[in-house]
């Protein structure tokens, strides 16, 4: 009689915690940022001529780096047949996430989540959405044992919300309003 050996199973055990952090995360920003009284007024725009054109371009600077992300992880999983240092990915996706804090700060504290207009609610559900799923992925990343999809599918699902955050924001303001800083 032969031994068959079997791989460990790879389920979804090991997304678990992650993904309920990564869910309390987003729960909270969204309590805090509709219970919280919104103070209505900028938090540190330096170099900016207001807060909407500072968090326009951060929020800009977020998704030019985010590409930089699809494109080195593509690289990285031998999507391209061009090699990209690793280093470009993992600082590439820490100034993006940088970027996002002071909007992030901004939007919670001076306007909170908002739900009078389609477009801007769509944009605070999103943002909460990032930051739960931006939680989840970064506590996936460590973890052994959790299927081969998972880092691709937080990271799109990341990318992809970014792009909702842009064009729900940025997009819209360059399109309204215009190229100001």
């Amino acid at each position: 009689m032969t031994a068959i050996h079997q791989q460990p199973s790879r389920g979804l055990t090991p997304l678990l915690v992650p993904v309920l952090i990564g869910g309390l995360v987003m729960l909270a920003l969204g309590v805090y940022g509709r219970a919280h009284t919104p103070t209505g007024f900028a938090v540190g725009v330096a170099g900016f001529s207001a807060a909407l054109p500072m968090k326009v371009w951060l929020t800009t600077g977020a998704f030019v780096l985010a590409i930089v992300q699809v494109v080195s992880a593509m690289s990285m999983w031998g999507k391209l047949g061009v090699t990209i240092p690793p280093g470009v990915h993992r600082w590439s996706g820490r100034l993006a996430f940088i970027l996002t804090i002071p909007v992030a700060f901004h939007c919670l504290y001076a306007l909170g989540l908002q739900y009078d207009v389609p477009r801007v609610l769509a944009h605070s559900l999103l943002g909460c959405f990032f930051y739960g799923l931006f939680t989840a992925k970064m506590l996936a990343l460590p973890k052994q044992g959790t299927p081969g999809w998972t880092l691709p599918v937080l990271g799109g699902l990341s990318f992809t919300v970014l792009v909702g955050l842009w064009l729900t924001s940025s997009f819209w303001f360059f399109t309204a309003v215009g190229l100001k800083v």
